[in-house]
């Protein structure tokens, strides 16, 4: 019994060594990605009249921002955009992971628009099913537009029932999007560069596995944890 448990230990040592000895390494796209995931998130979450509500952020499970989702077409169209996805473990939240979300649309439109996301996962559920293969927001998972404003407390029935609320904006303005039949899913080529591919996103997510974290990763995680009021000036 003690020789398996020695055996165990020294197994366990050897792993946390190895993760510990292996760099997290990224592109420079990826690296952006990081950069500029915790930029719009920061920004949205410190907006006074327009944020995201302290009472929703609280709750969150976990929180997936898409920093410049493009949408462009002339009569059939299509949205497109990367970002990062990070959960809470134990209280605390978690290394992140990269997202990627794609959605086609057909009937009248023209031109190019760009918008930031901020997509707060309010259950374990909602996260399951985004750390998935692949899932289909309105259908695989309910999404809603979320409550505004840092001290807002009233929510819709739909608010309330939602897996998912949804934060966006365009060119600095708050506005509403659509994101029924989008599909979003873990991006595994960019989560193989950054934390090798012996790991899936949900080991990652919920913190299963034990991983070495970029300084870029690091930053989003502490800006998720970030008292907004100790950014903001607002006591």
């Amino acid at each position: 019994m003690q020789s398996i448990r020695t055996f165990v230990m020294r197994t366990f040592v050897v792993s946390i060594v190895a993760v510990l000895l292996t760099p997290a390494t990224l592109y420079a796209d990826d690296a952006k990605r990081l950069n500029d995931s915790r930029a719009v998130l920061s920004e949205m979450r410190n907006a006074d009249d327009n944020g995201i509500p302290d009472s929703i952020w609280s709750k969150a499970e976990c929180v997936v921002v898409i920093p410049d989702l493009k949408k462009a077409g002339f009569i059939v169209g299509g949205e497109a955009g990367s970002g990062v996805m990070a959960c809470r473990n134990g209280g605390r939240w978690g290394a992140p992971i990269f997202m990627k979300m794609a959605k086609g649309s057909f009937g009248l439109q023209a031109g190019v628009s760009s918008t930031d996301l901020v997509l707060v996962v309010m259950n374990r559920g909602g996260a399951d099913k985004l750390l998935g293969n692949k899932v289909t927001l309105g259908a695989d998972a309910s999404v809603a537009a979320g409550p505004v404003g840092r001290s807002a407390s009233a929510a819709t029935d739909a608010q309330m029932t939602a897996q998912m609320l949804a934060y966006s904006r365009s060119k600095g303005v708050f506005a509403g999007i659509n994101l029924s039949g989008g599909s979003l899913r873990p991006d595994d080529s960019a989560n193989a560069r950054m934390y090798g591919a012996q790991h899936s996103a949900r080991q990652i997510a919920f913190g299963t596995v034990p991983v070495r974290v970029t300084a870029e990763g690091r930053a989003f995680s502490t800006a998720l944890g970030r008292d907004v009021r100790a950014t903001s000036g607002i006591k």
